[in-house]
């Protein structure tokens, strides 16, 4: 299992668990790209699936790494040791 990251914004995001990532996913109507991952965490005080990054096909790198940068704070994912 893969433990997914959706960012839909740069406040909203998504969570889900697939038995397999594609490099493009349909999710709600919009396209969404593989940004990263798969990665798999070191581990913590619990045992953790590799995750995987995905953002709307249509924003470019800079600002996936500004959505990934804000959404960091919130979301625990994002801010795992690899």
């Amino acid at each position: 299992m893969y433990q997914v990251i959706l960012l839909k914004s740069e406040s909203s995001f998504a969570r889900a668990r697939w038995e397999q990532v594609e490099e493009v996913v349909d999710h709600e109507g919009v396209a969404y790209t593989l940004r990263a991952g798969p990665r798999q965490p070191l581990s913590t005080d619990h045992a953790w699936d590799p995750i995987v990054v995905y953002a709307p096909e249509e924003i470019p790198e800079e600002e996936f790494q500004e959505w990934y940068a804000a959404q960091q704070p919130q979301v625990e994912e994002l801010r795992l040791k690899y």
